[in-house]
C-alpha cells in the first residue's frame, strides 16, 4: 500500500485535471451514501466528530473499480494545542479483490476537491468575465478557492475577509506572493464583486440577498450542517439555486434547510444538482444579470475521483 502525503496530493491533483475528474464522476456516477457522523465525548474540550465518507465505483466502470472511505475527525478543542481541528484521512482500495492501494493526505484532498467542485460549478453558474472575487474565510480552504478560481477565471483582484483581520491579511500576503492579486477586505460586504465564495463556521448569515448585486455568483462552501448558514434566507429565493447533490443539499445544508424552514423557498425552488448540469440536463446561468448560488456540502464521491487521480499521479 502506497503512503501519500500532502505535498505529493498537491501536486497529484492540479485544477484543471481534478475539476475534470470530478465532472466525470458526477456525470457518470458512483455508489456514495450520506456520511455517517458520530460524536466524539472529549473530556477537557468540546465535543468533537467523527466523520465516515465512503464511496465506491458502479459496476461496468471502465478499467480497475475503487472504492474509498475518508475518516475526519473533527475537534474543535484542537486550536488550543495548535493543531488543526479537521484531520482526515483517505483509504483507496481496489472495489473488485478489497485490496487496500492507497492511503492518502485527506486535509489536502479535501480541500482541493473542495475548490475544484467550487469551480465545475462555476463554469456553469458563474458570468466567464468575472474578475472581482471576494472569499469570505481565511482558512485552508478559503486558500484553496482563491487558488482554483483564479486558476480558471480571469481574476484580476481577490478579496480576503475574516473575523479577525490577522489571518486575512497573512493569507492575502502569502497569495500576493505566489502571484494572485490578493488584498485583506475589511467587510464581508458583497456589493461590486462577480464572485463571492464563503468558506467559514457561521451560523449567522454573512451574505445576505438585498445586498448581492445583479449578475453575481455566490459560491457557499463552509457550513455542513443544518445548524450553520453563510446566506439570509432573502439570497436563495432571488437566486437560480444549484445544490452538490439533492440528498446531501436538503438534509445537511443549513443555508437551504433554514431557507425552507423560513418559508422563503420550497424543495422545489432546487433548480439543479451539479451532476445535472455536468449531464446537461439543467442550462446553468441563462442571463448576464442572474443571481446564481451553489451551495455545497461536500460529496463523497469527489473524494474518491480525487483519490484516484492522485494516486495514478504518484
Amino acid at each position: 500500500m502506497r503512503i501519500i502525503e500532502a505535498e505529493e496530493v498537491r501536486r497529484g491533483l492540479p485544477w484543471d485535471a481534478l475539476e475534470a475528474g470530478l465532472e466525470r464522476m458526477f456525470r457518470e456516477g458512483c455508489e456514495a451514501p450520506l456520511r455517517h457522523r458520530h460524536p466524539l465525548p472529549q473530556p477537557d474540550a468540546p465535543e468533537g466528530m467523527l466523520l465516515l465518507m465512503p464511496a465506491w465505483e458502479l459496476p461496468g466502470t471502465p478499467g480497475r473499480r475503487h472504492s474509498g472511505v475518508k475518516i475526519v475527525h473533527v475537534l474543535p478543542g484542537n486550536g488550543a494545542r495548535g493543531l488543526p481541528a479537521v484531520q482526515a484521512s483517505y483509504l483507496l482500495s481496489d472495489a473488485g479483490t478489497g485490496e487496500a492501494l492507497a492511503l492518502l493526505d485527506g486535509g489536502e484532498l479535501t480541500d482541493r476537491r473542495t475548490a475544484a467542485a467550487s469551480t465545475l460549478a462555476g463554469r456553469f453558474l458563474a458570468r466567464p468575465d468575472s474578475r472581482r472575487l471576494l472569499v469570505l474565510g481565511a482558512g485552508r480552504v478559503g486558500a484553496a478557492l482563491a487558488e482554483a478560481w483564479c486558476a480558471r477565471f480571469p481574476i484580476a483582484e481577490v478579496a480576503i475577509w475574516s473575523r479577525r483581520a490577522e489571518p486575512a491579511a497573512a493569507l492575502a500576503a502569502r497569495l500576493a506572493s505566489h502571484g494572485l492579486p490578493a488584498r485583506a477586505a475589511a467587510t464581508p460586504d458583497p456589493r461590486g464583486f462577480d464572485i463571492v465564495s464563503t468558506a467559514t463556521l457561521s451560523e449567522v448569515p454573512l451574505v445576505r440577498g438585498a445586498e448581492v448585486d445583479p449578475g453575481t455568483h455566490v459560491d457557499l462552501v463552509g457550513t455542513f450542517r443544518p445548524t450553520m448558514r453563510e446566506s439570509d434566507s432573502a439570497l436563495l429565493a432571488r437566486a437560480t439555486l444549484v445544490v452538490d447533490t439533492r440528498a446531501g443539499g436538503l438534509a445537511e445544508a443549513g443555508d437551504v434547510v433554514q431557507a425552507i424552514a423560513e418559508g422563503a423557498i420550497t424543495e422545489a425552488h432546487v433548480a439543479a444538482d451539479l451532476a445535472q448540469l455536468c449531464r446537461g440536463q439543467h442550462p446553468g446561468r441563462q442571463d448576464a444579470r442572474e443571481v446564481t448560488v451553489f451551495k455545497s456540502v461536500g460529496w463523497a464521491g469527489e473524494d474518491l475521483a480525487a483519490a484516484i487521480l492522485a494516486c495514478r499521479a504518484a
